[in-house]
């Protein structure tokens, strides 16, 4: 009995004194943080945006957390800022007016930003051009996204040494399928859906791409490719065809191929680079250049505070969930912003900013009939980010006038049910599985066998009454008949370029250009009577913390960073699906290489 004592005792101190040393190290790392994050700025000198510096997202943040298993292993903080894409803007605009910047240093180099996230960008950064400030791009390993935004600058210098890494090859969409690894492991994946082109699921029930699927994603690879080839030979007075012509047959692969062809200006060492950024500011030495690191630019020079006239953005950023949780869009927690927008007096006008790929329909509807009450009392903007499909496209179609990017994926009108079964398992291992039920369907969500006939029938009406209900809710936004929405639909996904051809968007414009818009609904005439101000707001950086302590890390998956990563993230799709629940979502999620 003493000892049993003892041990529980021993226990208990030992859980009071972990407890004491996390907060401890709470303390710590708040410090640290705060430490790090605070900054003064020269009081003249170079914009340096060096793009492998912060990450490019849609709302500013004081710092992106690390996982928790990283915080407790390194015992340190490698904080990476977030910048929002409507402050980055709002910086490059007062930048291009600050007497304290003389221009802007552009290394795209190691960029995490999606496609859409770039166009806008690099728009702001011709915008600031033409106030007669320069942009001075720099690279090394250029890349299709990072030489895209760097094009857009004056002059364009790349590194002279040879053993870089130039991927300047084109956009490629890879997809991954597992049928033939889930029939060797007994796993069935029933996936009951509608539209042809609804690809979500076929991963688990083909071992290639349908004909529609792959029509798909080839239109939409060439349409964004479109958009930055344009961009880029328009840039350096090149036409399409020659500069294709380079990509196609691998021309650019050395330093020297990117000067003889017109992509760079000049090719210079780090010595070299210095001399000219010092020519350029008027400095003698390196020393003096005064280089003012972009997101701490952002933290100094943009600050919105509400005033009496506000146009809130609303930001739909992420999945569309059940629940209120807070790093997905979630229904329960969405509905509760949005109708703090709408009772908001001080708000006059609102900009739903959609980045996200759907989810849920149920969660769909609850935001969509948020949204409709909120428009009933305000104008309500809809803009685009790197996605607005399926669930994203749903919630926002009603809105009085939808801006997109020339690159967003959106559409995707249709829905599927993708229920799993594993009785091929059970019979590998020896295990057998009986059920008693109350009726003869009871245990049809059971995942131990596979639908009869009756029950894919029940399945396929619910999948087809929500479908209907979609193109309905569209037709009656967009001004279509049914039909033509159908045609449109089943499914398929469309580029903001294409989506503007077909009317499933009304202008191709930025989330400064739908602010605007929204605000001269509410009769503002100028930018100087209203603030800009975002919904939800983000966690805070000691909101982060607490967050991160309390949620035990994940275990890293075998597959994780390997030519494999696109069976892990198969593998967990698969697990997070509800057997009965109908889902409205975009079947992949796209990265610039």
């Amino acid at each position: 009995m003493k000892d049993f004592v003892k041990t529980l005792l021993a226990v208990v101190c030992g859980f009071i004194v972990l407890r004491i040393l996390r907060i401890l190290l709470l303390f710590v790392f708040l410090g640290a943080a705060l430490s790090s994050g605070s900054s003064s700025l020269p009081h003249q000198g170079v914009l340096d945006m060096d793009m492998s510096t912060f990450v490019l997202g849609e709302q500013s943040q004081e710092a992106q957390m690390p996982q928790a298993a990283g915080l407790m292993s390194s015992m340190s903080l490698d904080m990476t800022p977030v910048v929002g894409m409507h402050d980055a803007v709002a910086a490059l605009r007062n930048a291009a007016s600050d007497p304290a910047v003389k221009y802007v240093l552009l290394r795209a180099d190691g960029m995490a930003v999606g496609m859409s996230h770039a166009e806008e960008l690099r728009a702001a950064l011709a915008e600031f051009r033409r106030s007669g400030k320069a942009v001075i791009a720099y690279t090394e390993n250029p890349g299709n996204g990072s030489y895209y935004l760097a094009s857009v600058a004056d002059k364009v210098y790349m590194g002279s040494q040879h053993g870089g890494n130039a991927t300047l090859i084109g956009l490629s969409a890879q997809l991954t399928f597992v049928k033939d690894l889930l029939d060797k492991v007994g796993v069935h994946v029933q996936l009951i859906r509608h539209g042809k082109y609804k690809s979500a699921g076929e991963m688990f029930i083909r071992s290639a791409s349908s004909p529609e699927n792959r029509e798909q994603n080839q239109v939409m690879v060439n349409s964004c490719w479109k958009v930055f080839s344009g961009a880029i030979a328009q840039s350096r007075n090149l036409s399409e065809e020659s500069f294709n012509a380079l990509v196609d047959k691998l021309s650019l692969i050395q330093p020297e191929d990117f000067l003889n062809n017109g992509l760079v200006d000049e090719l210079v060492d780090h010595e070299a680079l210095l001399d000219k950024l010092c020519t350029l500011a008027q400095v003698d030495k390196a020393e003096k250049l005064g280089l003012m690191p972009f997101a701490d630019y952002v933290a100094d020079r943009v600050k919105a505070f509400p005033g009496r006239n506000n146009v809130a953005v609303i930001y739909a950023d992420g999945e569309i969930v059940e629940g209120k949780e807070y790093d997905q869009v979630a229904a329960d927690r969405f509905v509760q912003v949005i109708d703090q927008v709408r009772k908001d007096k001080s708000v006059k006008a609102a900009v739903l900013r959609v980045n996200s790929p759907g989810g849920s329909v149920s969660a769909s509807v609850k935001i969509r009939t948020a949204l409709d009450l909120l428009q009933k009392e305000k104008p309500l903007v809809a803009s685009y980010g790197d996605y607005a499909a399926s669930g994203g496209y749903w919630i926002s179609n009603g809105c009085q006038k939808i801006y997109s990017d020339a690159t967003t994926l959106t559409g995707s009108i249709g829905v599927f049910s993708m229920i799993p079964e594993f009785s091929g398992v059970t019979k590998k291992v020896g295990v057998t599985m009986e059920a008693v039920g109350s009726n003869k369907h009871s245990d049809m969500f059971s995942l131990m066998r596979p639908f009869d006939h009756a029950e894919l029938a029940y399945m396929q009406a619910s999948v087809e009454d929500i479908y209907e209900s979609f193109v309905n809710l569209v037709a009656t936004s967009r001004d279509m008949t049914p039909a033509r929405v159908d045609e449109i639909a089943q499914g398929r996904v469309w580029t903001g370029a294409d989506a503007l051809r077909i009317g499933l968007v009304d202008e191709i414009g930025t989330l400064d250009d739908a602010i605007a818009y929204a605000a001269a609904l509410a009769d503002f005439h100028s930018s100087d009577e209203y603030q800009v101000v975002g919904y939800p707001q983000p966690l805070t950086l000691v909101e982060e913390l607490l967050m991160s302590f309390g949620m035990a890390p994940e275990e890293p998956s075998i597959l994780a960073d390997t030519p494999f990563a696109g069976i892990a993230k198969a593998a967990q799709s698969l697990t997070k699906q509800q057997p009965s629940a109908v889902y409205a979502r975009l079947p992949y999620m796209l990265e610039i290489r």
